[in-house]
């Protein structure tokens, strides 16, 4: 009995070292991986890492869940996905010099101004008094930098609004003087374009529009810098399988060359070495594990379905996890598929009903907006009317309103004069 209970408290101990390892591990990113290893190689000098990127035995070589060719691995197509690549911020910052804006003061404005611009390019003008105040200028002088942005790329960039930012992109236009002042009367007066429809020159000038670009960041929207997955799901003779994104993974090498194992010091360290070898298979092991039960719980999502509701306790319990454990599991990490490079957290739905998940809602939401008669544009409670009907449950306009929202979709009114742009 008493040997038992011995070897019970080593194994005790044993784990309990590696989970002090594991569970910042886990809780790390694939890309912050190596970062988070750092403390643990500072404390022991008989180790050191090798990060995922410079490794040599990439060895995956299914097929690409991306737009390459099949014979390409995955790890060359993440490659080829991640090259870095300017943000919108680092555009604009290089643009400020001279002679557009010549003056320390003028460039201290402008990169204030930068701050205050979100990722589709628009200003928020709230922010107009926090610099003034902040700089101890005049409102009046920050607008007037601002309004030098008409003049940097990308065109539109730091507008307040979409208007703004069409006449900001008009000024990059070289129009003659009548078609010019179409354009801009037809940008003034959006809301009501259709009124000018019979006047001369409207039809050159919608083309004129047509070009302009809504939101004026919207290439960097489309070129940010991809996710790296942690997961990889992907359709194979035998069905669905699932690996773990193993070629970014850092390696731990324990180098104790020339060194007397048998001391007390040397060999602690190696231990600990061990151990976080053995909380970094843990964490693939864990990943691998959720990555299966996703696929069991969501089989019909990959095959083009909707996304049903799962909770994460229920994953848990499959798991012998705590579900704060597997919270963390999920947070910042991402899963690869025919479908896109999703967050794992999207695959845990908020049940509205009981077979019924907001994102079974939002997707048929989106599913009707894309169908709907460009003419007359479905209004939200048409939209709640319809999903009402199809789902069997009751819910109130505000939450269609709420989606709509989360989706940057225009309301039925403002949709149906964009459709006249396109």
């Amino acid at each position: 009995m008493k040997l038992r209970t011995s070897q019970t408290q080593t194994t005790k101990q044993k784990l309990s070292s590696t989970l002090r390892g594991w569970l910042p591990i886990l809780q790390s990113n694939i890309e912050s991986l190596t970062e988070t290893l750092e403390p643990f190689v500072q404390e022991n000098p008989f180790i050191y890492v090798k990060p995922g990127s410079e490794r040599e035995d990439q060895k995956f070589q299914k097929k690409s869940f991306f737009s390459q060719a099949s014979k390409e691995s995955v790890s060359s197509a993440i490659e080829a996905l991640t090259v870095d690549k300017k943000s919108l911020f680092q555009v604009l910052f290089e643009q400020i010099n001279p002679p557009l804006f010549p003056t320390e003061k003028s460039q201290n404005i402008a990169y204030e101004i930068i701050e205050n611009i979100n990722s589709e390019g628009y200003f928020d003008k709230e922010a107009i008094f926090e610099i003034a105040q902040k700089l101890h200028v005049e409102g009046s002088e920050v607008e007037r930098v601002r309004s030098r942005f008409c003049y940097l790329e990308p065109s539109g960039v730091g507008a307040v609004d979409f208007k703004e930012a069409f006449l900001f992109q008009l000024e990059e236009q070289d129009l003659e003087d009548n078609c010019y002042l179409m354009v801009q009367k037809l940008i003034e007066n959006f809301e009501n374009i259709e009124s000018y429809r019979k006047e001369e020159g409207f039809q050159k000038a919608l083309l004129v529009l047509k070009k302009f670009k809504n939101p004026p960041a919207v290439e960097y929207l489309e070129e940010g810098k991809q996710t790296i997955p942690d997961i990889f799901v992907y359709e194979s003779k035998d069905g669905i399988e699932v690996a773990i994104n193993d070629a970014y993974y850092p390696e731990i090498i324990i180098d104790t060359e020339g060194l007397d194992d048998s001391q007390s010091y040397v060999a602690q360290k190696i231990k600990d070495a061990k151990d976080l070898i053995d909380a970094l298979e843990m964490r693939k092991a864990t990943l691998y594990k959720i990555g299966l039960m996703i696929v069991e719980y969501q089989y019909d999502f990959f095959f083009g379905k909707a996304i049903k509701p799962m909770k994460l306790k229920d994953l848990a319990d499959d798991l012998g996890r705590n579900p704060s454990t597997i919270s963390r599991a999920i947070s910042g990490k991402y899963l690869s598929c025919s479908r896109g490079v999703m967050p794992l957290k999207k695959f845990f739905a908020t049940a509205l009903e009981e077979d019924v998940s907001n994102s079974a809602i939002k997707e048929y939401m989106l599913e009707l907006v894309k169908y709907e008669n460009s003419n007359k544009p479905l209004s939200d409670l048409k939209i709640l009317e319809a999903v009402e009907k199809k789902f069997g449950i009751k819910m109130v306009r505000r939450t269609i309103t709420k989606y709509r929202k989360q989706f940057n979709i225009a309301s039925s009114s403002e949709r149906k004069k964009l459709y006249l742009l396109n």
